[in-house]
């Protein structure tokens, strides 16, 4: 019987939780460290789409701190600290879609989906075509 609780109590406690997900798809708003810890990218919301910009690079001698890899020459001498690299976003089925991520490292845009993973890591899949070819990253909250 008491078995039979525990497992009622966890089923429970795991719907009340995905609840809890759904109902606030603002809580990918905030700062969000990269996998390597190199940059933060603050996600915000504008005109109801998710969109990120880089807040800070980690510099190392010889860096530029611009945006060289850019494939159109006339943005190779943006900065990379407010470039905006989550483009149109929307919330859908826990999944934040629809959108597109910018890798500075390689100069390319990939389309892309996010999902939240728990309060302080977002699972972060880009990928040109289908979903399955693609990386996958995983970002951690700045607290």
């Amino acid at each position: 019987m008491n078995f039979l609780r525990i497992v009622t109590c966890l089923a429970f406690f795991f719907i009340v939780e995905g609840a809890t997900a759904q109902e606030n798809p603002d809580e990918i708003l905030g700062v969000w460290y990269n996998e390597e810890k190199t940059g933060k990218i603050e996600i915000f919301k504008e005109s109801g789409k998710y969109t990120g910009k880089i807040v800070w690079v980690e510099m190392k001698p010889g860096d530029s701190g611009l945006d060289e890899n850019n494939p159109d020459p006339k943005l190779q001498n943006k900065p990379l600290v407010g470039l905006l690299i989550l483009k149109n976003f929307v919330y859908e089925d826990d999944e934040y879609t629809g959108g597109e991520i910018y890798d500075p490292k390689n100069g390319k845009t990939y389309s892309c989906y996010m999902k939240m993973e728990s309060a302080d890591k977002l699972f972060v899949r880009g990928y040109i075509g289908f979903s399955l070819i693609g990386r996958t990253t995983y970002w951690t909250r700045v607290k």
